[in-house]
């Protein structure tokens, strides 16, 4: 998609306008066969439909090349505001680029689009496997992002200037109503390109797959426009060279679709290891699980590690056994947790009568129960009787609940990562907090991670504001050790919590569960005492979903 005007093209020596009108003295022009003029003379309105159809088709993939790597992005490396901005910023500046760079090829503007489209559709076509080989072997896959998203963009840049030209010399009008129409053409494309994107080709084809069959039919309509309609302004070997170029360009990219499924899982195998057990992936992430069936498994998440066999139950008892036993425990909802083992930990109490889990991912919640060995890890308890589960985001859902006496909770559980740990902020902003407020039952508590405990760090306290600002008190504890601490080389850290509740909560441990095996009652208080002499005198911003205030 173009999106910036350029000027009206300005009549070159040398040009080759097909208006029928004589040279004028001191212009060389070359003329062109009559079999030409006639053609486009005769149906001019269906040859300039022709190109604002190309361009319309043109602006449509190249909408989707720029969202395939803001979405890869955010798979990858989260943070998607970041990927976002820096996509769009480096795409828009090499459009400009580009379209400086085309006034170069405008003598031979027909051959000129079909290298481009051609170039474009290997490029942006190759773009996502390119780009997650770079993640999985190199590491550098922000400096290859931004390289591989300033050539695709330099290359949509140049079609705008081409495509003028292209139209001027089927008849010679007003520039502004050829822009006018071509423009027009660039973002109704762009339009459908971006409603195809989330709704059609990430859904049935996935990044890699969507980025090969849209480099394709960018191919094809390029080539088509080129060598059918404007088919005598190249040479006849130049001719050939260019059929040659679009069917080398389809055979690459078809041999890449085939190869994908290996590329993919080799790039896998170098980033997790040789046992990879299961692969799903979605629209919102991709979930990997590795490790042999008998032995401890590995769960990454969009490429991160969250959970690690022999730790899993450290994490998980920390942040439900502290707010299980401040008080009732019938009624719980976990948010997030689809992987069942925070919930294995909230059914060891004997007092619980319902669970609600809300996880917007349906794959986790299915791998949780058919994988023998997360299953097993999971105590199996989804499928507990007393186990309801619900598909959402959780914000989503919280927006949708309306309090009442039959939709309130004893304990809200938010299994969701920290901010600190490459969290959503959507799930720790003050909105988020007070929403789910609203669900607590009198003496109801909500318990939410802090994150890795680090130097400097401010996430703790961020997360502990959120809270404080939707009228809840507030108890900072930690546990050393993770989720992931022993596939983690290096020194033990420490994970922190936060326990909320309307009336200060204490920290203390139930009867009515077994003891947990990561911590004590006295270390949950000595940890308590630590980071609340911590704390800041004052403390940072709550988190919102418009920015800290």
């Amino acid at each position: 998609m173009i999106n910036h005007p350029v000027g009206p093209p300005p009549a070159q020596p040398g040009l080759d306008l097909d208006d029928g009108s004589p040279p004028r003295p001191g212009r060389s022009l070359t003329s062109l066969p009559a079999r030409r003029r006639s053609r486009l003379r005769a149906r001019p309105k269906l040859a300039r439909l022709v190109v604002l159809l190309a361009a319309f088709v043109c602006a449509a993939c190249g909408l989707v090349y720029e969202l395939e790597l803001v979405a890869l992005g955010d798979y990858l490396l989260g943070d998607s505001v970041t990927q976002t901005s820096v996509v769009l910023s480096v795409m828009v500046f090499a459009m400009g680029l580009g379209s400086l760079l085309a006034k170069r090829f405008t003598r031979r503007p027909a051959t000129a689009f079909a290298l481009v489209e051609c170039a474009l559709a290997l490029t942006g076509g190759l773009s996502v496997l390119a780009l997650y080989s770079c993640w999985a072997w190199i590491g550098r896959y922000q400096a290859a992002m931004v390289g591989l998203t300033c050539l695709i963009g330099v290359l949509i840049g140049a079609e705008i200037p081409l495509l003028m030209t292209l139209i001027q010399r089927i008849r010679r009008e007003d520039a502004g109503r050829a822009a006018a129409d071509l423009f027009a053409a660039d973002y109704v494309g762009a339009l459908i390109g971006g409603l195809a994107f989330p709704f059609l080709i990430l859904p049935l084809l996935g990044p890699g797959s969507g980025a090969l069959v849209t480099g394709a039919v960018n191919a094809v309509a390029g080539g088509a426009l080129v060598l059918w309609l404007f088919r005598e302004e190249p040479d006849p070997r130049a001719r050939r060279l260019l059929w040659g170029g679009c069917a080398l360009v389809l055979a690459l990219l078809a041999s890449a679709a085939l190869w994908s499924g290996a590329v993919e899982r080799a790039a896998r195998q170098a980033l997790y290891g040789g046992q990879i057990r299961s692969v799903s992936q979605n629209r919102d992430q991709e979930i990997v699980l590795t490790g042999p069936a008998e032995g401890p498994l590995r769960l990454y998440v969009d490429g991160r590690l969250a959970v690690c066999g022999p730790d899993a139950y450290r994490g998980d008892e920390a942040l439900v056994h502290p707010a299980m036993a401040a008080g009732p425990d019938g009624r719980v909802l976990l948010l997030g947790g689809g992987d069942g083992l925070a919930l294995r930990e909230v059914l060891r109490h004997s007092g619980v009568r319902s669970v609600l889990v809300v996880d917007p991912d349906p794959e986790l919640p299915r791998l949780a129960r058919t994988d023998p060995g997360l299953a097993a890890l999971s105590g199996r308890s989804l499928d507990d009787p007393r186990v309801r589960t619900a598909e959402a985001d959780p914000l989503d859902w919280l927006r949708g609940v309306r309090p009442s006496p039959g939709q309130s909770f004893d304990v809200v559980l938010a299994d969701l990562p920290a901010p600190a740990d490459g969290g959503p902020v959507k799930f720790h902003s003050q909105e988020f907090y007070g929403l789910t407020t609203r669900l607590l039952a009198p003496g109801g508590r909500l318990a939410v991670r802090g994150g890795e405990e680090q130097p400097g760090r401010q996430g703790l306290w961020q997360v502990e504001s959120g809270l404080r600002a939707a009228g809840l008190r507030t108890v900072p504890y930690a546990v050393t050790g993770g989720a992931t601490a022993s596939c983690r080389p290096g020194p033990a850290s420490s994970q922190s919590f936060l326990l909320a509740a309307a009336a200060q909560p204490p920290l203390t441990l139930s009867p009515d569960a077994p003891p947990p095996r990561a911590f004590t009652a006295d270390g949950l208080r000595a940890s308590a005492a630590r980071l609340t002499a911590l704390r800041p005198l004052r403390p940072p911003a709550a988190l919102t979903l418009l920015g800290p205030h």
